[in-house]
């Protein structure tokens, strides 16, 4: 609290900053957002913080990321930087202590080669 009033920071306000950042490490290919996201692809909605959970109080909030990483990336050096990068980038702009940054990898994408047609010789 300041001398002018009060402060608060949205929920939606750091779900956005957590989205951001974390689609911006390398290896990661989306966030993975399980329920509600399938139910906003069936409305035709895009929601770019699908996949992140927060909890924010007055002056510190916890986090989860649910992510889909490249094939061929090491998963736990993936989802480290995940963490400092939100960890970082949260308390740096908004503020808030970060509490806790838990990152669940939910799945890999594998790059499909394309099919090779034989009878072309």
């Amino acid at each position: 609290m300041s001398d002018l009033g009060n402060i608060r920071i949205s929920d939606e306000v750091v779900k956005t900053l957590v989205a951001k950042v974390a689609v911006d490490v390398e290896g990661v290919y989306k966030l993975a957002g399980g329920v509600v996201d399938e139910v906003s692809k069936m409305l035709g909605k895009k929601r770019l913080t699908n996949g992140v959970k927060v909890e924010v109080g007055e002056k510190e909030c916890s986090i989860e990321v649910y992510i889909v990483v490249e094939y061929g990336y090491r998963i736990p050096e993936v989802a480290e930087e995940v963490q400092k990068v939100i960890l970082e980038s949260v308390s740096n702009l908004s503020g808030l202590k970060v509490v806790e940054v838990n990152v669940y990898v939910q799945n890999i994408k594998v790059h499909e080669q394309p099919e090779i047609d034989e009878t072309e010789e």
